[in-house]
């Protein structure tokens, strides 16, 4: 996987930054979307209602103080990183 989307999810604060970081995501789909927990558009946000019920944990478990319910264009891009490898039920 392209840790680059991951790596700058983070430091994502403008609607730009998320749009380099769309161009990130969908660079890493290309080159290794056989990787991804979900290949395909259903399963992609099936997965990803179920990571962002559940990224409250992820950032108590990283010790990262994000208040996931207010909307942010870095939660927007950590819920996407995460849905590329949350398996769902």
């Amino acid at each position: 996987m392209n840790d680059k989307a991951s790596e700058i999810a983070p430091t994502i604060q403008t609607r730009e930054d998320f749009q380099q970081f769309l161009a990130l995501l969908a660079e890493d789909y290309r080159a290794n979307g056989q990787e991804w927990e979900s290949t395909d558009i259903g399963s992609f946000l099936a997965a990803l209602i179920s990571y962002s019920k559940d990224i409250d944990g992820y950032y108590k478990n990283t010790n990262q103080q994000v208040d996931a319910s207010a909307p942010s264009w870095r939660v927007f891009a950590e819920m996407l990183c995460g849905a590329r490898v949350y398996e769902y039920p």
